[in-house]
């Protein structure tokens, strides 16, 4: 039957609840409860505690005590550690609210719920599971199943602590057994190691004695060494004194030696000053032989080199081949001493050393990269520079070339191998001309004309270097 409030008019005495009992029909009934709330062992307390924090949610907020509305949203976990007091306090001072309770708890408790209405406890059950539902159901004799989970609780403890000191026990005692066989090991090697320690005993004071011999043998070399050097140190004075004669002597010579040497060189440089002045004389000589020829033959001086005149006119010039060329050298390191002769021309194959170095810019990139090295190598060197390009007739709008370059397009009907040839054979014979490419037609076209022929990497390093 449901929780009422009681009949009568009688007040509960102190420390007296009214809590719904379950009889044997499973139907609850008030009682008036005069005895005081039992003292709960801990697991006890702790598991009536974790079954009502899981039964919180189940009911309606409505049912719930005020403390405990805050509580029942909590996690599980919390609501049972956190909310413990509070659930301890309304279950032993809210009757109602313990009923609710109880209902969700037996629902959930089964088979052992029922024996736990019945009054009885199963032998197989827990005790402080069967304690922890009496407390909420409260059949009759719910104290004494209360009290026997108490008595089996504080049983298993004291079993546990009997448990813990036997085993201490057995630990102590395999402990000592085993101190015994490490100290009846240790006297084993003690009474060895006293042996070994006698016996080297016996060894050191032989050692000692042989050694006392020793050091009297050896005392008495010392002696006797002590005398030979003293000889020696007699020895090493006289001849110490007879060396540092022997330095003063060398010194002297040395002082000699010097003084010859510097009269050798004052009659060479008196010889190399007659040189110097037979040379610049020649020279001389020949300056003015020079003015006195231009005089005579009344040149003017250039204005304009060969080459603008292939440039400009683009006759063939009649070749004047001539063996006092220069050999053919493909070494690229021969371009610096090449470039350092007085009046050198250099012309190079404009396509074929940028195609080589960076083709993979465009054609104008190409050209302006080109030129603007070849401006710096002008600058650097002094040598008129020279660079030939194929198709005049497809630029328009080019760039002003830098100082001492020249740049050249072949024309409609003519190739820049051609074009190159040409500057070749317009030079004066005796002139130095270079001629970069590395189109083996071109070099050997323009060798046969006495110029210097080199491949395109010996100018692509050249100007890597600028």
């Amino acid at each position: 039957m449901p929780l009422t409030e009681p009949t009568d008019d009688r007040l509960p005495e102190p420390g007296a609840h009214a809590v719904p009992a379950v009889d044997g029909d499973g139907e609850q009934d008030e009682v008036l409860e005069l005895e005081p709330e039992p003292v709960l062992p801990e697991p006890v307390r702790q598991r009536i505690v974790a079954l009502t924090a899981v039964a919180l949610p189940g009911l309606p907020n409505e049912e719930l005590p005020v403390p405990l509305r805050r509580v029942a949203k909590f996690a599980p976990n919390r609501r049972a550690r956190l909310g413990a007091p509070m659930i301890a306090t309304q279950l032993a001072s809210d009757p109602l609210f313990r009923q609710r309770i109880t209902k969700r708890v037996l629902t959930d408790a089964g088979e052992l719920g029922a024996a736990v209405i019945a009054g009885t406890a199963p032998a197989a059950a827990d005790p402080v599971e069967v304690a922890a539902l009496a407390y909420l159901v409260r059949p009759r004799g719910w104290r004494e199943l209360v009290e026997a989970a108490g008595v089996a609780v504080r049983a298993e403890a004291d079993s546990a602590v009997v448990a813990e000191l036997v085993r201490e026990a057995e630990q102590r005692a395999s402990r000592a057994e085993h101190d015994r066989a490490v100290a009846r090991v240790e006297a084993d090697k003690l009474r060895d190691e006293v042996a070994r320690v006698r016996e080297e005993l016996g060894q050191l004071r032989e050692e000692s004695r042989v050694l006392a011999r020793s050091l009297r043998e050896s005392q008495a070399k010392e002696r006797k060494a002590t005398e030979m050097l003293a000889t020696e140190k007699g020895r090493a004075a006289r001849l110490g004194a007879d060396h540092d004669a022997e330095l003063r002597r060398l010194r002297a010579r040395l002082a000699e030696a010097e003084a010859v040497v510097g009269a050798t060189r004052q009659t060479a440089k008196e010889a190399r000053s007659v040189d110097d002045a037979r040379l610049w004389l020649l020279l001389e000589t020949i300056g003015q032989a020079a003015v006195g020829l231009r005089r005579e033959l009344a040149l003017d001086p250039a204005d304009r080199m060969p080459a603008d005149y292939v440039a400009d006119a683009f006759a063939d010039r009649p070749a004047s081949a001539t063996s006092a060329r220069a050999l053919d050298t493909d070494d690229p390191a021969r371009l610096d001493e090449l470039l350092a002769m007085p009046r050198v021309h250099l012309v190079a194959d404009g396509y074929n050393v940028t195609k080589r170095g960076f083709g993979e810019m465009s054609l104008e990139q190409q050209r302006k990269r080109l030129i603007t090295g070849l401006g710096g190598l002008a600058a650097q060197t002094g040598a008129e520079v020279t660079v030939v390009f194929d198709g005049a007739e497809r630029m328009h709008g080019l760039p002003p070339a830098p100082r001492g370059v020249r740049v050249l397009f072949s024309r409609k009907g003519e190739t820049a191998d051609d074009l190159i040839r040409r500057l070749v054979r317009a030079e004066p014979a005796g002139r130095p001309v270079v001629v970069v490419s590395s189109d083996r037609e071109v070099a050997d076209g323009v060798r046969r004309h006495g110029a210097y022929p080199l491949g395109a990497d010996s100018l692509l390093r050249r100007l890597s270097r600028s």
